[in-house]
């Protein structure tokens, strides 16, 4: 790997080429920024809760969190082929992200305003046909990971290290395997916590007294920017460490959630207070 490509997939990324490598992504993650700012804004101006949290507050990180994810998959573009990147597998990808964070997005939004909840609401048929929609359109959106991982792996752009192109599809992967299959676990459940429920962790929520499925829910997700980040770190280091170093990495991370997720449905707090 050249010097001059190590320096690109390193460097802090700007805007102008986070919008190059793929406009629709990267416009829409940017775009629930300012919308994450107002259900901020809105928790502040609307007193409401359930269960006593704010009604914003999940609005407020579901909008974060979408943005963070297409903005991810935006940069990702970035190391597929240039000719490969309007390829319909990809243009599908970009159309099912979109559509399918926008539906659970509006849903959140809607109910936060009628002050209800979203989330393992089953008081009516109609909301246990939504709450059901809402998790298929959370299925369709994390499995947007996989043909983007597949094409990168297949077809990455010229001059990346193959120890940090083993990072990025791994990253992918595992955030649908980990984040889908928590998610998956944790939708079918009463709720999100796991027996004594008290006190909540600042800006996250998760429960401090008993087990809290949403953390390794979370670490699972956001699989998909750390093992890169990870992949980052190795691309300095001698050639022969690399590969253990990444895959060393990558498997006490895999531990790491694996290991929350059991502590959570062992109804034990991660963080106690």
């Amino acid at each position: 790997m050249t010097s001059g490509a190590l320096d690109g997939f390193l460097a802090f990324p700007s805007i102008r080429e986070l919008f190059a490598r793929q406009r629709t992504l990267a416009t829409y993650g940017v775009a629930l920024l300012p919308l994450t700012l107002l259900a901020l804004l809105a928790g502040v101006l609307d007193p409401r809760t359930i269960d006593g949290v704010n009604i914003w507050a999940k609005p407020a990180k579901f909008l974060f969190s979408v943005a963070v994810f297409s903005i991810t998959a935006a940069w990702f573009f970035g190391y597929v082929r240039p000719e490969r990147r309007h390829a319909p597998m990809l243009r599908w990808t970009v159309f099912v992200l979109v559509a399918a964070g926008s539906l659970e997005l509006t849903y959140l939004i809607w109910q936060a305003a009628h002050g209800l909840a979203s989330h393992f609401n089953r008081s009516s048929t109609f909301y246990e046909i939504m709450y059901g929609v809402m998790g298929l359109g959370a299925v369709l959106l994390v499995s947007t990971s996989l043909p983007l991982a597949w094409e990168i792996a297949r077809r990455p752009t010229d001059g990346l290290q193959r120890e940090f192109v083993a990072s990025v599809v791994i990253g992918l992967v595992l955030s649908f395997l980990l984040g889908g299959g928590f998610g998956g676990y944790m939708a079918q459940q009463t709720g999100h916590s796991v027996g004594v429920i008290g006190g909540h962790v600042p800006i996250f929520g998760w429960n401090r007294s008993g087990g809290d499925l949403r953390i390794a829910h979370f670490l699972g997700i956001h699989a998909q920017q750390v093992i890169p980040i990870i992949g980052m770190l190795v691309a300095v280091l001698p050639a022969k460490v690399r590969w253990p170093m990444l895959i060393g990495g990558s498997m006490a991370y895999v531990a790491l959630a694996v290991a929350v997720f059991l502590q959570a449905i062992g109804g034990q707090p991660l963080i106690s207070g």
